[in-house]
């Protein structure tokens, strides 16, 4: 068997999925078909329809593409079959019915943006940057009933900087995704791989990473500085930590551990009217660096404060 030969059904929808879709496309694998999302509905009016990034590029390239709205439809399921997969290859998809994920003779494997066990879920890289992991890495593994819990195949590690956002961990992940995946692939058609099962790495404890909504990414200014530093650097620059100043929302995108501190109740802000907006936590102070008041554009701290007087008192809640 060869890469040329081995037949493959590639499954994922955002851009971090064209990383590993590209690198098997442009490595010369067999690629057989894509499945993805339908088109989403976009505009005003919701008439246009705007396809999945993993659409796009396969599109670009050629490659058969499949938007099935349930995957447990059974012309979806007919039709996958048809094709003869020897393998499936999962990037950034949602949950598989074992009726898919089952039908390749060598199965289907998962790359999934975390080391796990640690950070199951929709939401790894974002949960590692909040909880302040100081490195994370790309895992694959072979999919089985609960999600994100198969047998580990392989492993890659990067180092999470103090100052790096969840931007910046996600394109690095994206990029050694795809390296990962085609060596995964290829030592499947080698015979070479081996698997291990997630319940005998007794040192890593299983860690949750759930889907993020609005209200998680609610800054609660109770917390320590370093607990909300990392809280705003893990949801920057998407979806961005929010608070509220007067009745109305703020985005918060980047901010600075002070090593100042007040008596102030936390959420207090302190500032000269020009080059700083300070923050009282539970055990310190943040700078605000750069924000977005609702219904404005994203701006640094001084081209607010160039355009807007605070008001006495002002309150962070």
């Amino acid at each position: 068997m060869t890469k040329e030969t081995l037949r493959i059904v590639y499954m994922g929808t955002p851009d971090f999925a064209v990383e590993s879709l590209r690198a098997l496309v442009e490595g010369g694998y067999n690629v057989v078909a894509v499945v993805t999302m339908p088109d989403k509905p976009m505009g005003r009016h919701g008439s246009v329809l705007q396809p999945s990034p993993v659409k796009q590029y396969a599109t670009e390239h050629g490659l058969k593409v499949m938007q099935p709205e349930k995957l447990k439809d059974p012309e979806f399921v007919e039709e996958l079959r048809g094709l003869n997969a020897d393998l499936q290859v999962v990037v950034a998809f949602r949950m598989l019915p074992e009726v898919v994920w089952s039908m390749p003779r060598f199965g289907t494997i998962n790359a999934h943006a975390s080391l796990l066990p640690k950070y199951r879920g929709a939401a790894p890289i974002n949960w590692a940057v909040i909880n302040g992991e100081t490195e994370t890495g790309v895992t694959t593994f072979l999919l089985k009933h609960e999600i994100d819990t198969g047998d580990i195949i392989d492993q890659v590690r990067i180092p999470i900087a103090e100052s790096d956002n969840v931007e910046v961990v996600h394109d690095r992940l994206m990029a050694l995704s795809g390296e990962l995946v085609v060596k995964t692939v290829d030592s499947i058609i080698d015979g070479t791989f081996k698997t291990t099962p997630q319940d005998d790495i007794k040192d890593v404890k299983p860690t949750p990473a759930p889907k993020i909504f609005r209200d998680t990414c609610r800054i609660d200014w109770n917390q320590s500085t370093k607990r909300i530093y990392d809280f705003v650097r893990g949801l920057s620059p998407y979806p961005a930590a929010w608070t509220m100043l007067g009745g109305k929302s703020v985005k918060i995108y980047e901010v600075s551990k002070n090593n100042q501190s007040t008596q102030n109740k936390p959420g207090t802000i302190t500032s000269d009217g020009k080059t700083y907006l300070r923050v009282q936590t539970s055990d310190g102070t943040l700078d605000i660096l750069t924000l977005q008041l609702e219904g404005k554009k994203k701006m640094p701290v001084e081209d607010l404060l160039r355009g807007m007087q605070l008001p006495e008192n002002a309150f962070f809640c």
